[in-house]
């Protein structure tokens, strides 16, 4: 049975792993954070790693990098391995079969292919993984299809396409209901030509609105807008969108057969609040949910220290003392 809440204020595919990975130093990364280039499924993905124990995989969203863990990454490196890559839209080599990409590129059961094979490719044979936003749905098939690969699982601000939101009684499920980019960003060949040129402005609203206008600091919006800046950028990371249909139908199935039999974790802020933690309690046996106040939606930037107080107490029971 679930446990009680404690709250606080595509098909499947086979992508090639090369193990052989390329390391190398960027000098703006904190000399603790490792950078390496590891082939998955035919893209070069780039990732972070940093600590050693066990492994802590790490899923972005929208729009964002491997560096929204920033705050994060040296307090959890303490007692994990931490690996965090950037996700298959900001690959930094080119596949073949991705030249054109389509929405199947990139669906949910694809980019939970991707972490697991870069799991393998790193030597984890088990690891927690937490995903926000754009990667909660990636981390949430994973953990259903793999949970003897997958610990632990913390999903944050993000809701679940192919799972009904909320229940009898529920508030609004996140609040002012679906977000207007979604349609927008949906749109084949629309939005990557509208917003061609106008991309600092666009990446820098995501940012200030998923802050509540805190912002973040300059050289983080810098290489955030840097990542999405182009043409052929824009258009992989909408793809992510365009393929949201068949990403709530692999969900949608998967939750058929399988539960979340981990303990799993789900946190919430402004907009989603306790919206995904409804979507999860039919469905996992060890579910805590969590709402950080006064806290925009990119949590790891808007209030590390507030993610930190609900991370490490829920991971450290992986620590074998």
């Amino acid at each position: 049975m679930p446990s009680p809440a404690r709250r606080t204020a595509g098909p499947d595919v086979d992508p090639q792993v090369d193990p052989d990975v390329d390391p190398h130093v960027d000098s703006d990364v904190d000399p603790d954070v490792e950078i390496r280039t590891v082939a998955v499924g035919g893209v070069a993905t780039k990732v972070a790693l940093s600590g050693e124990g066990p492994a802590l995989l790490l899923l972005h969203g929208f729009p964002h990098s491997w560096e929204v863990w920033r705050a994060v990454i040296g307090p959890l490196a303490r007692r994990h391995r931490v690996i965090a890559p950037d996700m298959r839209w900001l690959r930094t080599g080119k596949a073949a079969s991705l030249e054109e990409p389509t929405a199947q590129d990139y669906d949910a059961a694809t980019l939970a292919r991707d972490a697991e094979c870069l799991l393998e490719a790193l030597g984890a044979t088990g690891a927690a993984v937490a995903g926000i936003d754009a990667g909660a749905p990636a981390a949430f098939l994973l953990a259903l299809r793999r949970p003897d690969l997958v610990r632990r699982l913390v999903l944050m601000e993000s809701l679940l396409g192919g799972l009904p939101t909320g229940g009898p009684g529920s508030e609004q499920p996140a609040a002012g209901g679906p977000r207007w980019w979604f349609g927008f960003h949906s749109e084949p060949g629309l939005a990557e030509s509208v917003l061609t040129g106008h991309e600092d402005r666009y990446i820098g609203w995501f940012l200030d609105n998923g802050t509540l206008g805190r912002g973040v600091p300059s050289a983080l919006r810098e290489a955030f807008i840097a990542a999405y800046t182009g043409e052929d950028a824009l258009r992989r990371a909408f793809s992510y969108y365009r393929a949201l249909p068949s990403s709530a139908r692999q969900i949608r199935d998967a939750t058929m057969t399988a539960r979340l039999t981990m303990p799993t974790m789900a946190i919430g802020a402004h907009p989603i609040g306790a919206a995904l933690e409804q979507q999860l309690r039919p469905i996992a046996d060890d579910l805590t949910g969590h709402v950080i106040e006064d806290c925009g939606h990119i949590i790891p930037l808007d209030r590390p220290d507030a993610l930190l107080a609900l991370l490490q107490p829920f991971l450290a029971a992986d620590i074998v003392v």
